[in-house]
């Protein structure tokens, strides 16, 4: 199933995506190993064949975890007054979150900002309750 894709999401289980597997992925894959504590392929291991590798390890470059989002999520919908959440808030959240790394920072190992970063809550508020800054 991999041989040409162009992108590997996975939120399963350590260890079930060999690394010269990524090879058979199209020129500049990009892999996604998000299992927790270990992903379902080593980051070090799967940066030989893919163009941008992240992972839900603070250890690697790109980390993905929820607490990215959370706690700008809930601030937003407070702030909102929400009753529901919706698609476009999230898509927005999301887009926030990425903005928040400039066009001069990114690079294949700084595709999402740290979890530390300042900015992340605030964006996400913003962009939640649909008062972006």
């Amino acid at each position: 199933m991999l041989r040409d894709a162009d992108v590997f999401v996975g939120v399963s289980a350590p260890g079930i995506l060999q690394p010269g597997w990524i090879a058979d992925m199209a020129a500049d894959a990009i892999v996604f190993a998000l299992a927790n504590p270990d992903p379902e392929v080593d980051p070090a291991a799967a940066a030989k064949y893919a163009a941008v590798v992240a992972s839900g390890r603070s250890d690697y470059p790109n980390q993905i975890n929820n607490v990215l989002a959370f706690p700008g999520v809930f601030r937003g919908l407070l702030d909102a007054r929400a009753e529901d959440v919706t698609t476009e808030m999230l898509l927005r959240a999301a887009s926030a979150l990425a903005n928040v790394v400039s066009d001069e920072e990114l690079n294949a190992s700084f595709i999402i900002p740290s979890v530390f970063h300042p900015d992340v809550a605030k964006r996400v508020a913003a962009a939640i309750s649909g008062k972006e800054i």
